[in-house]
């Protein structure tokens, strides 16, 4: 395990590592697992840290009204990792917690391993409530989660140090989750120069070593822990002095932390960086943040569909090994792509109707929208309007929409949401049919993804910092229909690779007049563009279904985004 050459240590809360493993929520967790992926095929020096996740997210259950209800998730480690014989530990609220690691090997496609380190607490020597801490994603409250980041953080370092990790060359943070392996860096160098605590030129030197990705505009989404509660389970309160790394009045907040003491930080879409300099503005005189911005993607060969690997493969062979050359998918026969996409749908069918009585065809448009169940995603934007849609699909061709998504367990407001789409799809039928298929997960993305007709986003701008569903949809064919927020700004060629959806609005405008315009706007492009392109024009539909392939999944990859980072940030 010693690495003798200079080494990318990546550390996130969550990684989608193997579908059997559910060490992952959403979004972020499939954007690392994706990442490590691309840096594995382009043989990048990397390792990964995170934690083991012992019980997952959780299962999604709807009861007969609807509502979402949770179950954990249990899987067995042993039978997909190795376990590592390094010890590590951390001190929280004055205990030490003892943490071993298991190893996930991902191989790239020319061969070349990335090792994802997972931390785990379940060991006879720790206390029965200390076992628990690297159990559960995103569970418990928020002395949980900062025992939970103190692990990764300070614990993920002191593990890579265990393990032979000694000339790592950049620590990148995937959120703000991991910040608190700076503070080990600091305290790492302190203690080799033989003080008894950091100072100023330490500063400097691991705002060197680091690297920072902040993913959402969402206020809840930047974790904030009061100061005085930071010391009583860190042991500690010295470094608070050090105003010009711990700022932030009366509290720790993790993506400060991150900002104070990173060289470079990005948000994930150009829109997103943007948005992140608006937001993440300096709280004193003393901070200076320069925002860059890498737009997202998605690891190719993860997410495309059986039948359009074997297109690939025969039309475009190096599609694997150079994302860009799927730009030659403007060649490739409009009937061959649209074999693709009907094998694609039908197992997406298959499934729709193995799970539910819904009894969807191949013939009929069918509409995907499936992401977390945040109210700013506005999953139900599409029906604000029942009778206007029946009206659509009455005149212009019927329709099936799947719907898909976890709310977080304590988002009630999010679960309301998902209630009300279950609840109308009886009154919709059988002009527009509806199912919301439970426990949304890697696997069901993969087929939902590709077997759609056309992807639906609706999210509150600026709130969407990029998605990458819309990424997956466009490898396979699949064109969006979509807010112009997060990637999709960059992404959308007007008939060309998808449509937009959504009128101009005065910035000060309320989330309900926003909706008020984009209901009508995606109502309007539905009935006079969609449908009719759909039913009328096929062989126009299908060209737009190689655009999509052609401009947005040969460029919104993580082979891509990887390369971008290595440029700007990890050997800059």
């Amino acid at each position: 395990m010693n690495s003798k050459t200079e080494i990318i240590a990546y550390f996130s809360m969550e990684i989608a590592l193997n579908p059997a493993m559910p060490t992952y929520s959403g979004g972020l967790g499939m954007l690392a697992g994706d990442t490590i992926r691309s840096a594995a095929d382009l043989k990048l020096p990397m390792v990964a840290v995170s934690l083991l996740h012992r019980r997952g997210y959780f299962r999604q259950r709807f009861d007969p009204s609807g509502w979402q209800t949770e179950e954990a998730v249990k899987w067995d480690a042993a039978s997909l990792c190795r376990e590592l014989p390094p010890r590590a530990q951390v001190g929280i609220e004055g205990r030490i917690v003892q943490l071993r690691a298991w190893q996930y090997t991902v191989k790239g496609v020319g061969g070349h391993e990335v090792s994802v380190i997972l931390l785990d607490a379940d060991l006879p020597e720790n206390t029965e409530w200390d076992r628990a801490l690297t159990d559960q994603l995103y569970g418990g409250d928020f002395h949980y989660r900062l025992c939970q980041e103190i692990i990764l953080g300070i614990g993920g370092v002191r593990m890579l140090r265990a393990l032979g990790y000694h000339e790592v060359r950049r620590f990148h943070m995937n959120e703000g989750h991991a910040a608190l392996l700076a503070l080990e860096l600091l305290d790492e160098r302190a203690r080799w120069f033989h003080r008894a605590a950091f100072n100023e030129a330490d500063v400097q030197a691991v705002k060197h070593q680091c690297v920072f990705t902040t993913h959402t505009p969402v206020p809840a989404g930047h974790d904030r822990f009061p100061l005085d509660h930071v010391a009583r389970v860190l042991g500690r309160a010295d470094v608070f002095t050090m105003h010009e790394v711990f700022c932030c009045a009366g509290e720790l907040n993790m993506t400060y932390l991150a900002l104070n003491l990173s060289h470079y930080v990005n948000g994930v879409a150009k829109k997103h960086g943007e948005v992140s300099r608006q937001m993440l503005t300096p709280r004193d005189a003393n901070h200076h943040y320069q925002i860059d911005s890498i737009t997202n993607g998605v690891h190719l060969a993860t997410w495309a569909a059986p039948s359009f690997a074997e297109l690939f493969d025969r039309h475009i062979p190096s599609w694997r090994e150079d994302s860009s050359s799927l730009r030659n998918a403007l060649r490739i026969p409009v009937e061959e792509v649209w074999r693709a996409h009907l094998a694609a749908k039908q197992l997406a069918l298959a499934e729709v109707n193995r799970q539910t009585t819904a009894d969807f065809d191949v013939e009929t448009l069918t509409i995907g929208f499936a992401r977390r169940a945040a109210t700013y995603k506005r999953a139900d934007l599409l029906l604000s309007d029942p009778p206007q849609l029946k009206r659509i699909a009455s005149r212009s061709g019927r329709m099936q929409i799947i719907y898909g998504g976890k709310a977080h367990p304590r988002d009630d407001a999010g679960k309301r949401v998902i209630q009300q789409i279950v609840q109308a799809r009886d009154s919709l039928g059988p002009e527009v049919r509806i199912v919301f298929l439970e426990n949304y997960d890697w696997e069901l993305a993969r087929i939902l993804t590709a077997g759609v007709d056309v992807w639906l986003n609706t999210p509150q701008p600026p709130m969407e910092a990029s998605g990458t569903s819309g990424m997956k949809a466009a490898l396979n064919g699949v064109p969006s229909l979509s807010v112009l927020d997060g990637w999709w700004i960059e992404g959308c060629l007007e008939g060309v690779t998808g449509w937009a959806i959504g009128e101009t609005y005065p910035a000060n405008a309320t989330p309900k007049q926003r909706a008020g315009c984009d209901a009508p706007s995606l109502h309007q492009k539905l009935e006079d563009i969609v449908l009719p392109t759909f039913y009328e024009r096929r062989e126009d539909f299908v060209r737009l279904m190689r655009h999509a392939i052609a401009l947005n999944a040969s460029h919104f990859n993580t082979q891509r985004m990887v390369q971008e980072y290595t440029v700007k940030a990890y050997f800059a």
